[in-house]
């Protein structure tokens, strides 16, 4: 198969519609050719593409930012002799100067298929910005590695925040490229817009069901370190708002959860009681490990290590990532139900709601933990139809 980039590269005709124009480009370091060429260095040493201006989202455009709330700063490229513009710094959205170094903005951002993840929110801010300027945009789409599948609630008005761009669900199943349209058609917006889509896509085939294994993984993010990460990121990324650790500091982080002092092989035993139908498609470890930087530095934690590598065990279809990590959180209340486990912390620049309540868009997840008399089928009652509802929005917004 080939990802936008390549089609790009390879055919004339499609930048022919870009002759006279100024040229920038929005990347991260897993913005590479099948080649491992970085898209940055691919354009520009395309002689009919003329390349003013770069752009970096949350964690630099080489990626070198470890954390949340990290900034990255401007600079000139050493080789090219562009500036390269922080979309993570002092601004998360382009200025009036940025926008005035180019006409078109290339999008080349490997997602990995969840709301929260910035790098989306990053595209509806340029979308915005071109709108508001008269530029255009174009994507150059990648594959969901987290394929087609939905879950989650729908983000309610008033959530919005750079970890949520927009009514739709934690596991949204679509690519960058349809997700601009969705953005377009959502917002209202004019605007030159355009996807070079890529060929070959095959988000319902084993064995990477949205990720083409044959493919080299670059992390698009510093702890985006495999698929299985991919996998497990829409429910494991809720970890970022409690007090357990989502393993940052280890080798195989958001894949795997756990703290100080708690019963995993309890957790576990409970979890399977309370809902059976939620842990399916995958094998849940129990383990421990020790983080050498974030949440328990030098603390031994037990934990639970979630694995979807073997095709034996994973079900694509059936997984649930989200529904697992809160049952996660629903048996840990059973366990102990004074345990501290929502973080109140600054998170991602807002200071005033719980990081917990603004990964789900809203207060229901956590309220649904919290509340001792709650059932998983209480939890499937607001979630199935913000799924069917999203399955039905997305669908004229479908590229593949």
């Amino acid at each position: 198969m080939k990802f936008g980039i390549e089609r790009f590269l390879e055919d004339p005709a499609l930048r022919a519609p870009l002759a006279g124009r100024r040229i920038a480009l929005l990347a991260h370091p897993a913005s590479v050719t099948r080649g491992l060429t970085h898209s940055l260095d691919a354009l520009a040493a395309l002689p009919d593409v003329n390349l003013t201006a770069a752009f970096g989202p949350q964690h630099g455009l080489r990626g070198d930012k470890q954390d949340n709330m990290v900034e990255s700063p401007d600079y000139l490229d050493p080789r090219l002799g562009i500036p390269v513009f922080s979309l993570y710094g002092e601004v998360r959205r382009p200025t009036d100067a940025m926008m005035d170094t180019f006409d078109v903005l290339l999008v080349d951002l490997q997602d990995l298929g969840c709301r929260i993840y910035t790098f989306i929110t990053t595209l509806r801010y340029v979308l915005e910005a071109a709108a508001q300027h008269g530029k255009a945009v174009w994507v150059l789409d990648r594959p969901n590695p987290a394929g087609r599948p939905v879950e989650g609630l729908t983000l309610r008005p008033g959530w919005e925040s750079f970890v949520g761009a927009g009514p739709m669900p934690m596991r949204h199943g679509m690519t960058m490229g349809e997700l601009g349209h969705w953005f377009i058609a959502t917002l209202g917006l004019t605007v030159e817009y355009r996807v070079i889509t890529m060929e070959g896509w095959a988000p319902d085939a084993a064995p990477g069901f949205g990720w083409p294994t044959e493919r080299t993984w670059v992390n698009p993010s510093p702890n985006a370190a495999n698929l299985w990460m991919a996998r497990a990121y829409a429910g494991t990324v809720m970890l970022e708002g409690t007090t357990l650790s989502e393993g940052r500091g280890t080798t195989r982080p958001l894949e795997l959860f756990g703290a100080p002092g708690i019963d995993a092989r309890r957790l576990i035993a409970d979890m399977r009681r309370i809902a059976p139908q939620w842990l399916k498609g995958c094998v849940l470890r129990e383990c421990f490990f020790e983080p050498t930087f974030h949440k328990h530095a030098g603390h031994l934690c037990a934990g639970v290590q979630i694995h979807v590598e073997d095709p034996t065990h994973y079900d694509h279809a059936t997984f649930q990532p989200w529904r697992l990590q809160a049952l996660a959180f629903k048996a840990l209340r059973l366990q102990a139900p004074d345990y501290p486990l929502w973080r109140d912390f600054a998170y991602e620049y807002e200071h005033d709601r719980l990081a917990i309540d603004l990964i789900n868009g809203g207060p229901a997840l956590r309220e649904w933990v919290d509340d001792p008399k709650s059932k998983p089928e209480d939890l499937d009652a607001i979630t199935k139809p913000d799924e069917a509802g999203w399955i039905e929005t997305r669908t004229p917004h479908l590229l593949y």
